[in-house]
């Protein structure tokens, strides 16, 4: 069976295998080593994702271990709490124990795996507030600021716990124009916003020693195979990328 990297986050993920999404770059640059499984929820904060861990990754007698996970939670969470999507907010001490918390979990189900946090991306205000969820009287219900709280404890806890972050947060806010270019409504990525993670998460599995260049293709490709003997690609045990 092919190897699996799951994706885990809120909707940023579960948008992520739409046209020019992220996921959808990393199934493709993938397609003949490792299966990307979506495992992505709109809405969720890290206190849901957390009640949902065991439906989430259940144990499945014989299935191989996931070789990785990103955890792309934070969004939500970072939402203000006098505001319409104050249901969804989490504090930033309970966002750091819920992270750490599902991190500890993945680790103790599958010890070798690579986790790759994913912080939270920057908020364009005015993006927010001409696509504005409820009424908030004029103002955003997700400001930049708060965003950052959250991306700096999410690279925190990275350091914490000895996993690879994703410093999105950071990284968009380098070049001109992010908030319009990367955000198409302020908070949600468009294409080139997708790019930007799919260059960074594609670049951590790479130091973690996940590549295309690593891993083997699971039949052999047909450059390999013999039209006089295809039987003989098939069986050789030293399937390897191309």
């Amino acid at each position: 069976m092919r190897p699996k990297i799951i994706l885990f986050g809120d909707s940023i993920t579960e948008e992520s295998f739409d046209v020019g999404g992220w996921g959808a770059a990393l199934a493709h640059h993938f397609c003949r080593t490792v299966d990307v499984v979506l495992r992505g929820y709109s809405g969720y904060n890290t206190r849901w994702a957390l009640l949902g861990m065991d439906k989430i990754f259940p144990v499945e007698d014989g299935a191989s271990s996931p070789i990785a996970v990103t955890i792309f939670f934070g969004a939500n969470d970072a939402c203000l709490s006098d505001r319409s999507s104050a249901f969804q907010h989490v504090p930033l001490h309970e966002y750091k124990q819920n992270l750490n918390s599902i991190i500890s979990l993945i680790k103790k189900r599958w010890p070798s795996i690579v986790v790759l946090l994913v912080t939270p991306p920057p908020i364009d205000e005015d993006g927010r507030l001409r696509y504005p969820y409820g009424d908030n009287h004029g103002v955003p219900e997700r400001t930049n600021e708060a965003a950052g709280a959250y991306a700096k404890e999410c690279v925190t806890i990275g350091e914490e716990c000895g996993v690879s972050v994703v410093d999105v947060w950071s990284k968009m806010q380098q070049f001109p124009d992010w908030g319009k270019s990367f955000l198409r409504d302020g908070l949600h990525l468009t294409p080139s916003g997708n790019k930007i993670v799919f260059e960074e998460v594609l670049e951590k599995l790479k130091k973690a020693g996940l590549g295309v260049d690593t891993l083997p293709v699971d039949l052999p490709v047909f450059s390999d195979i013999d039209p006089n003997d295809p039987l003989k690609a098939f069986q050789s045990s030293d399937i390897s990328s191309k």
